[in-house]
């Protein structure tokens, strides 16, 4: 476990690392931009770079998380991947479904492989599930996700490449708006924020908004029109 500055979460779990890119999301992944730096530290996890690489060494260490934390699974990776063994995934529910005193908050862009696998996963209360958003090229990955058998079903909007008109927000219980952030950062507009502000507000969804992102996230900061917006998802039953 480790402590993280993502506004939404407080600390990561990483069971795998690496990935492939499959979207225009993924270009200037920041994981990827990590798990190569901490290679070349000579980190022993990341000795493999962002290769896709299982790591059952840590699979036990929520049990030994006492004090109820939010957990954000994989930053460094997507659990869904579809090289990772179903059985492996398996393995990583019932660490979540065992420990029901921590949130796990699992994101993911492969949202086909999400959906083929929900009905044979136990989606414990304590388990979040969100698809990435990024442009309105990718907003089936919301049918997919409606589809699971998540308590909690969430979009992360981030980062965010293009305005989203007509976001089907049905049984979607948060959304997390995101610029993105680091070298060659592609910018975002206020007018696509507030667009999805908006809708969220119709169609009574939390609202979260995380940065507006560039080179410099920090000078940018995280205010929309002089508004931190922190909303969390209501939770709600299973549908």
């Amino acid at each position: 476990m480790s402590t993280t500055k993502i506004e939404w979460t407080e600390s990561t779990w990483n069971p795998t690392s690496g990935c492939d890119k499959i979207s225009s999301g993924c270009r200037h992944c920041y994981a990827e931009r990590m798990a190569l730096r901490l290679k070349a530290m000579g980190n022993d996890k990341y000795k493999n770079g962002f290769e896709l690489t299982l790591h059952p060494d840590v699979l036990d260490d929520p049990y030994s998380w006492k004090k109820p934390r939010t957990i954000f699974v994989n930053s460094m990776s997507d659990l869904f991947h579809e090289e990772i063994p179903f059985e492996y995934i398996k393995q990583v529910f019932k660490v979540m479904n065992d420990n029901p005193r921590h949130t796990f908050q699992v994101l993911t862009k492969r949202s086909g492989v999400l959906r083929k696998y929900s009905k044979r996963l136990n989606w414990s209360k304590n388990i979040w599930v969100g698809v990435t958003v990024e442009d309105d090229k990718y907003t089936r990955r919301v049918d997919d996700l409606r589809k699971t058998g998540a308590c909690v079903k969430f979009l992360s909007l981030e980062p965010l490449l293009g305005d989203i008109d007509n976001l089907n927000l049905q049984w979607i219980d948060w959304a997390i708006v995101g610029g993105e952030s680091g070298p060659g950062a592609r910018p975002m507009y206020r007018e696509w924020v507030i667009n999805i502000k908006n809708q969220c507000l119709i169609q009574g969804v939390p609202f979260f908004f995380k940065q507006w992102g560039g080179t410099n996230k920090k000078k940018s900061g995280r205010m929309l029109d002089g508004i931190t917006w922190d909303e969390m998802p209501r939770i709600t039953s299973v549908r």
